[in-house]
C-alpha cells in the first residue's frame, strides 16, 4: 500500500490526520518525531484499530544531523521493499515557545529551526523517494497574514530575513519576540511551498505542494508551552467567542485533523498544488495567503539563504528543486 511520512503525527491535529489515513484512505504510515515512545502506543492503536503498516522515525526537525539520520533511515526503508514509495510527505511538527530565544545543536534559534529549516531539509533529502503524483503538505497557519486578526495577534518579522533570525539575540543584539519567530517561520513555509511549486512545475514534475492552515485550535503543540491559565483560558467558550468576534480563523483538534488528511489523500485536492487551504468554523475552503506569500523575488532569496543554512551538501537534495 502506499506510504505516507508525516512529522508531529502522533500528538494534536496530527493524531485525528493519522487515524483518517489509515481508516478513510487505507494508507501505511511512517511517524517520525522526537518522542518515541508516544510514537510507537499511537502506531500499535492505529494497526491495531486499522490494519495499515505503521513505522516509527525518531527524528528531530530541530536538529540537521537528526534530520539527516532520519531521511538515510527512510531512504533505507523504501530501498529495502520495507515500504513503498511516499504517496505525501506532511510538514506538520511546530513548536510555539515563549521567553528569550533557545538556540538548537546546530545554533539556529530553535523556533525557525524546528518549524521550517528542518521540514526543508527533509524534503530535500526525500523528494527523490517519492511517488510521481505524491503530494508534499505543509501545515502553516493565518498568524503569517498581518492584515487579518490571526496575525495582528503576533505581528511578523518583516525587518529580518532567514539567515538573520536564525541566529536572532546573538552577541548582545536585541532578540526578535518568540511570537513573531513563530509566525515568520509559518510565512516562510508557505513561502517555499508556493516556490516549490513553481520549481516541480518547471521540471515537468507532477508532485503537488500545498499549504494549509488548521486555525486556531486549543489542546495542540501551539500552546503546551504557555503558562497553565493561558492554556485553560484558551481551550474555554468563552474565549472561543471572543476569538470568533474578532475574526480569529478558529480550528478544531478533530475537524482540522480530518482535512489535513483530506488535502493530504483526497482526490478532491489533487490540483491544489501551489494552493492554501485553511478550517475555519467548521469549514475548509481555498482562499488566499498573505500578501507577502506571492512576492517571488522575496521566495527566491528565502529559498538561497535556506539552502545555506541547512547547509546541503553536492551530493544531497533533488535536481528538482535546483
Amino acid at each position: 500500500m502506499p506510504t505516507i511520512l508525516i512529522t508531529g503525527g502522533h500528538s494534536g491535529i496530527g493524531i485525528e490526520c493519522c487515524k483518517i489515513l489509515a481508516s478513510t484512505y487505507n494508507y501505511n504510515l511512517i511517524l517520525a518525531g522526537r518522542s518515541p515512545g508516544p510514537m510507537e502506543n499511537f502506531a500499535k492503536e492505529l494497526i491495531k484499530s486499522y490494519g495499515v503498516k505503521v513505522s516509527v522515525l525518531a527524528m528531530d526537525t530541530s536538529s540537521l544531523t537528526s534530520v539527516r539520520s532520519g531521511a538515510l533511515y527512510c531512504r533505507e526503508m523504501i530501498e529495502k521493499g520495507e515500504v513503498d514509495k511516499l504517496q505525501a510527505i506532511i510538514c506538520n511538527a511546530g513548536v510555539r515557545l515563549g521567553g528569550a530565544p533557545t538556540y538548537t545543536v546546530d545554533g539556529y534559534e530553535e523556533t525557525l529551526a524546528t518549524n521550517y529549516l528542518g521540514h526543508v531539509l527533509l524534503l530535500e533529502l526525500l523528494l527523490d523517494c517519492m511517488a510521481d503524483n505524491g503530494r508534499i503538505v505543509f501545515t502553516a497557519s493565518g498568524t503569517h497574514d498581518p492584515d487579518t486578526a490571526d496575525g495582528k495577534m503576533m505581528g511578523i518579522a518583516d525587518g529580518h530575513d532567514a539567515i538573520g533570525l536564525a541566529n536572532t539575540g546573538k552577541d548582545g543584539a536585541k532578540p526578535v519576540s518568540r511570537g513573531k519567530l513563530y509566525a515568520t517561520s509559518k510565512l516562510y513555509m508557505i513561502l517555499y511551498a508556493y516556490e516549490l511549486d513553481r520549481r516541480l512545475r518547471k521540471a515537468g514534475s507532477l508532485i503537488s505542494s500545498i499549504a494549509f492552515d488548521p486555525g486556531a485550535t486549543s489542546g495542540t503543540g501551539f500552546l503546551r508551552n504557555m503558562p497553565k491559565p493561558v492554556q485553560w483560558l484558551a481551550g474555554s467558550a468563552f474565549m472561543s467567542w471572543v476569538m470568533k468576534k474578532s475574526g480569529v480563523t478558529i480550528g478544531d483538534i478533530k475537524f482540522s485533523g480530518e482535512c489535513l488528511a483530506r488535502v493530504t489523500a483526497d482526490p478532491e485536492y489533487a490540483s491544489g498544488s501551489g494552493k492554501y487551504f485553511q478550517t475555519n468554523d467548521g469549514k475548509l475552503t481555498e482562499r488566499r495567503s498573505s500578501k507577502l506569500s506571492y512576492d517571488e523575488q522575496r521566495a527566491v532569496k528565502l529559498w538561497k539563504d535556506t539552502k545555506s543554512l541547512i547547509h546541503i551538501q553536492p551530493n544531497e537534495g533533488s535536481v528538482k528543486l535546483r
